[in-house]
């Protein structure tokens, strides 16, 4: 209540800030400042436009993934509100790396950097044209925290909107997801279904433009978006072709203004301990996806805050699963905005007290007054707290003498939690995906794929190729696959990823040789190679790093700035600071 007090102190003082103060004012006024007016002349902007603050609007409107191409018209009504509000929209865009078509390849290694990449451009164009806010649309999994990453580094004042989910196939009866066809190339290896079957899931599964629609990666981080308070209150599950869309848009526009001439909040006021503890809550009452226990430490990072994949574990071992979504789950994103939306489980979350309803949200607003009044659970797609699906979070966070920094499993859906099994030692996921492609591999078996982590990917791959194949299989939860590279938010079965340290800078899992026993104890988040002290001390001593595999370029880069994935796989130190043109 203080911290609201304050902050409503603050804006109180800055509501009628002077025109001449804001940022962009550094490239408008003055007698010195008339080639940058004829710049923006050349634009098409008149004495009008250039006297009023700009606002940059980003997003990935392109053709590389249709994740991104719901951003178009939310992004021309987020200027018509800008506009509307006494704004000049300065609309520009970033990169996105589609993680469905880099799959199971090298273009792999590039989907974390994108993620670099995005909050970097962000950076360079907002501080570099002095923009004055800031409204970033999110789509493809590593484009939402890199936008969000993006923001709370510049601190300018910011809204995140998600451009929304594609909406479930049909085929034979069944919802698909993208997922399915994944898992159908392994049933069609077995013979369980035929190629015209694999051909049909294939053209149905994502019958729209818009992310995957599962509770997978992209929509995991746009509900972690409202937990944070960092865009329109309960817009996160609104598919992405719903008209409906544009109105949280044009609205996000004339809120925008409404923040800029208060000065606030400001995104590092909304990114505290207690939004990123709200943030990992809702991944683990959702079963969301465990690439946000490497995005919540990286946005901490952004903020100066330190918040690690432990601080995220903790969170998720006391919140319970209530969310019955895929892929452990039955349900989509449409089905939880046909509810109610994300405001469901924020409301089930805050009554239960796994979600702190102080914090603030962009609109100036608490949690708890924004999400306080939405509908009850429905007790089929999001279950209640007291009666929950699980007791404790839908993932996990493991220790022990293999990953003594952490390592992240989903449990949501599983099972069997406790699996002990022979090592299959892989050297990269090529080698893993070609003895599954040919079923050398069998019940009981560990699989493990090492140097695939940041620095010995470079880019820690995402292994949704492989772990899918497991389970189209019929495998999925008759073996275990470990690796220190990443895991989808689409993954399920026993998969175990962001093993840290990684094996490539002499991490346990480089020890792990042919045969060795391995026991993974998920109850008790632990993961461990069965062998004795001795042994494992002379295999460390003997141990000699490989060479890096990528001597030049962006990935070569990469690797000799990125951190271990417990900080979040972050590449500079957090809390970039800039001057107020003030």
């Amino acid at each position: 209540m203080l911290a609201l007090l304050m902050l409503n102190s603050k804006i109180k003082k800055l509501k009628d800030k002077p025109m001449n103060k804001w940022r962009s004012r550094v490239t408008t006024d003055g007698l010195d400042r008339a080639p940058h007016r004829a710049f923006m002349r050349a634009m098409g902007l008149d004495d009008e436009a250039i006297a009023k603050p700009m606002i940059g609007v980003v997003s990935m409107k392109g053709e590389q993934t249709p994740c991104n191409m719901t951003h178009d018209f939310q992004v021309d009504a987020a200027k018509v509100g800008i506009s509307e509000a006494g704004g000049t929209p300065r609309e520009f865009s970033t990169i996105s790396v589609s993680d469905g078509i880099s799959m199971n390849h090298e273009g792999m290694k590039f989907s974390l950097l994108s993620r670099e990449i995005i909050a970097d451009s962000i950076e360079a164009v907002v501080h570099g044209l002095a923009y004055d806010a800031l409204i970033g649309f999110g789509g493809c999994d590593k484009t939402l925290p890199g936008v969000m990453m993006g923001m709370v580094r510049c601190n300018v004042p910011s809204i995140f909107i998600y451009g929304g989910s594609s909406l479930p196939g049909k085929f034979e009866g069944k919802t698909l997801t993208v997922l399915d066809s994944y898992e159908a190339v392994g049933s069609y290896m077995t013979g369980e279904i035929d190629e015209k079957t694999l051909e049909g899931i294939e053209r149905a599964c994502l019958p729209t433009i818009g992310a995957c629609a599962g509770q997978f990666t992209a929509n995991t981080m746009a509900m972690v978006s409202e937990a944070m308070g960092l865009t329109i209150p309960n817009v996160s599950m609104i598919p992405g072709v719903y008209a409906e869309r544009a109105h949280y848009a044009w609205r996000a526009g004339r809120l925008i203004m409404e923040m800029l001439r208060r000065h606030g909040p400001l995104p590092r006021e909304l990114v505290t301990r207690k939004s990123l503890e709200n943030g990992a809550a809702i991944v683990a009452a959702t079963g969301g996806s465990t690439n946000a226990a490497l995005h919540l430490p990286a946005i901490a990072n952004e903020a100066g805050i330190p918040f690690t994949i432990d601080d995220v574990g903790e969170v998720f071992a006391r919140t319970p699963l209530i969310g019955n979504l895929r892929p452990g789950g039955k349900y989509t994103a449409k089905d939880v905005h046909d509810i109610g939306g994300t405001a469901v489980v924020m409301r089930a979350l805050i009554e239960s007290g796994h979600i702190d309803g102080s914090c603030l949200t962009i609109t100036g607003k608490t949690i708890a007054e924004e999400y306080g009044n939405a509908n009850k659970a429905d007790g089929e797609v999001i279950y209640s707290a007291a009666k929950p699906i699980m007791p404790d979070g839908g993932v996990a966070v493991l220790k022990g003498n293999l990953c003594p920094d952490g390592a992240v499993i989903k449990v949501a859906g599983l099972k069997k939690l406790v699996f002990e099994g022979k090592a299959r030692v892989f050297e990269d996921e090529e080698a893993c995906v070609a003895a599954v492609r040919e079923r050398s591999y069998g019940e009981g078996d560990v699989l493990v794929i090492r140097n695939e982590g940041p620095v010995g990917g470079p880019g820690m791959r995402e292994m949704l190729g492989v772990t899918a194949l497991i389970y189209g299989q019929g495998m999925g939860e008759k073996v275990a696959l470990i690796t220190d590279g990443r895991f989808s938010g689409a993954t399920r079965g026993m998969c175990i990823g962001y093993v840290s340290p990684e094996a490539f800078i002499g991490g346990p899992l480089s020890l792990v040789r042919e045969g060795d026993r391995i026991r993974i104890d998920a109850p008790a988040r632990r993961m461990d190679l069965l062998i004795d002290d001795a042994e494992f001390a002379a295999r460390k001593a003997a141990w000699v790093q490989k060479p890096p595999r990528h001597r030049a370029g962006a990935l070569s880069k990469y690797a000799r700035l990125v951190g271990q994935a417990p900080g979040g796989a972050v590449t500079h130190p957090g809390a970039a600071e800039w001057p107020w043109f003030d």
